[in-house]
């Protein structure tokens, strides 16, 4: 880590080299955000899901409770060429699960996540930080937001990703112990690289600083991955039972259940790669869901809704990474402070 990179990239954000990963689906709050900047660390949200209305309010809500920096991260439009008629098969094949649930599969709606109204509205009034997930946005987008004043962040899972993001402040770089979804650039399982071969196959190409994510759980790992050139560390999972997550109380709960002792990529609830606790939704459907993003997500929303609604965490998607085990319900000021090398 040099420097330059740690003073130009890292320190106008945050004081400690933690941020807090964006986690769509809820558990990002601007509670959690702020919690995290405040403790010195970099807060994210997430408007994967949202309205741009919503993401505009949990902006507002974050600034009423900072006055640190913390950012917004953003969905790429699903560019995969899907199969209708896959879906529709898919679809089929779950109404018996629906209706022992009380609901309908859901139907497949907009593929695009309202990408245009919201980096209109991020362009307008930006946070200090704007991620970007499943692709790298255009080269108009990333200038218009540095205008603003706000940096910019792509996540990669590859080199060759990493080249196609060279004009981002800064390269998130997810390893494939992540959990939640792959932040890849097209929907594939090929090349899935562990963070630790990951980063310094990527640092011999860039001198973009680099935040590193997936598997990491403890100040040891964070300062592991800073020694390894890394310019901060990103996680997820770990701040998923904190006070401050939105995460369902089945899900926080299932983090520690004996029932669920790993984790495994899977497709079966929103049609793109993501690791998660490996429930039986997850291995009865994993073999039979489409590579369609978000088309898959709408499908199964009802009956992870209704699951959850039920305190029954085997149709819910348990997002995990593979160091889900050492979550702790611990404050995530407190987390920071836990997590910050000595």
């Amino acid at each position: 880590m040099t420097t330059r990179n740690r003073t130009e990239v890292i320190a106008v954000w945050t004081e400690l080299p933690i941020v807090q990963a964006p986690m769509a689906g809820g558990p990002s709050t601007p509670e959690l955000a702020a919690a995290v900047s405040n403790a010195g660390g970099l807060g994210f949200l997430a408007a994967g899901y949202r309205t741009p209305e919503a993401m505009r309010a949990d902006i507002a809500a974050t600034r009423e409770l900072t006055s640190r920096p913390f950012g917004m991260n953003v969905f790429m439009p699903s560019l995969d060429e899907i199969d209708p008629a896959a879906v529709a098969a898919y679809r089929d094949l779950l109404v018996p699960e629906a209706a022992r649930l009380g609901v309908e599969p859901g139907t497949p709606g907009a593929r695009d996540d309202a990408y245009d109204a919201k980096i209109a509205e991020l362009v307008a009034d930006p946070p200090a930080v704007v991620g970007f997930t499943f692709g790298c946005p255009a080269p108009d987008v990333i200038r218009a937001l540095k205008d603003r004043g706000a940096a910019v962040v792509v996540t990669v899972t590859s080199v060759d990703e990493a080249h196609q993001a060279s004009g981002a402040d800064a390269l998130c770089l997810q390893g494939s112990e992540a959990g939640g979804h792959r932040g890849s650039f097209t929907n594939t399982l090929d090349d899935l690289l562990p963070l630790r071969a990951l980063l310094p196959a990527v640092r011999e190409v860039t001198r973009q600083p680099l935040i590193a994510a997936g598997g990491l759980a403890t100040a040891a790992d964070v300062a592991e991955i800073l020694s390894l050139g890394a310019v901060a560390a990103q996680l997820g999972t770990a701040f998923l039972r904190c006070p401050e997550s939105g995460a369902s109380a089945v899900h926080k709960a299932a983090l520690t259940d004996p029932r669920y002792n790993s984790t495994a990529m899977t497709r079966a609830f929103s049609g793109r790669p993501a690791r998660g606790l490996i429930n039986r939704f997850l291995i009865e459907h994993s073999g039979q869901a489409p590579a369609a993003f978000p088309d898959v997500h709408y499908v199964t929303a009802p009956l992870r809704r209704a699951s959850a609604a039920k305190g029954d965490p085997d149709n819910v998607n348990l997002w995990a990474g593979e160091a889900f085990r050492e979550t702790t319900e611990t404050p995530a000021a407190d987390l920071v402070a836990a997590l910050a090398p000595a």
